[in-house]
């Protein structure tokens, strides 16, 4: 088995009320299949791009019926239980309390200094995504989109192993988590341009391989552009809220524009 390092962006899975209606409009957008739902799992179904497997659905949990749709992005633990206890000792929250999901893994939900809902999973049988980092319909990017970024810069490598890089830009308050070296999570200041009472949110990325198809595609299905397309130097990308009100962004990673930006560490 091959167990991510802790703190990498593992898996990412979200409720709808409506499964088939999601599965319906992510297969048009991100190209994904799916397979078969387990009743003893909540009817958890898993979705696959060019058959590996990228995400999953579900229905609500008892009790979770009236909450928003959101994709939720676990991040990887050795140990769920020492993980969690991080989180509560560095001012985070623990929404669920780590919990053996079958043989697939042990699983927990916490909420950072900021307001952002994040999962942990300590692997089992199930390691979590099996797309390549940019391939199609897989997932690419996580970023932390936050209110209070001095909370988040301190939360997050005191519970994970990160070190912090920070965006070289005046105008735009944007740093990196790494692993051993490796950039794994963004963390985004939100400004005055997003809606106030928007909380915080780990923003999920998946690939595409047309960042304007995908969006035509999603708004057609009726979802709502929040923004973009726009390019950048990591790829062209939108941001949409899906006709059931979970928010992603969509990446093609093979059309860039612009110089990289300068990152310098953060001491």
């Amino acid at each position: 088995m091959v167990v991510k390092p802790e703190g990498t962006p593992c898996w990412a899975d979200a409720m709808f009320a409506d499964v088939e209606g999601a599965k319906s409009f992510y297969a048009d957008v991100l190209g994904w299949t799916f397979g078969e739902s387990q009743a003893e799992f909540g009817y958890y179904t898993t979705a696959y791009a060019d058959g590996r497997a990228a995400a999953a659905v579900s229905p609500p949990m008892p009790g979770e019926e009236g909450n928003p749709s959101s994709w939720c992005l676990y991040l990887a633990s050795q140990d769920t239980a020492a993980t969690v206890a991080k989180v509560r000792e560095n001012g985070g929250e623990v929404v669920v309390e780590p919990m053996e999901v079958g043989a697939f893994g042990t699983m927990a939900l916490a909420r950072d200094p900021g307001g952002a809902v994040f999962g942990i999973w300590q692997a089992n049988t199930h390691e979590g995504f099996e797309t390549e980092m940019g391939a199609p319909g897989g997932y690419c990017w996580g970023e932390d989109f936050t209110r209070d970024a001095k909370a988040v810069d301190t939360f997050y490598p005191a519970v994970f192993p990160y070190t912090e890089q920070k965006m070289d830009e005046a105008t735009m308050d944007f740093a990196v988590f790494e692993v051993q070296g490796q950039p794994v999570l963004g963390r985004m200041v939100m400004d005055k341009d997003f809606p106030p009472d928007l909380p915080s949110f780990l923003n999920v990325y998946f690939s595409v391989p047309d960042c304007d198809a995908a969006v035509a595609k999603a708004t057609e299905r009726g979802a709502v552009l929040q923004f973009g397309p726009m390019d950048s130097p990591f790829g062209r990308f939108a941001a949409i809220t899906d006709p059931q009100g979970a928010s992603f962004s969509v990446i093609d990673v093979t059309t860039t524009k612009g110089e990289m930006p300068g990152m310098s560490p953060v001491a």
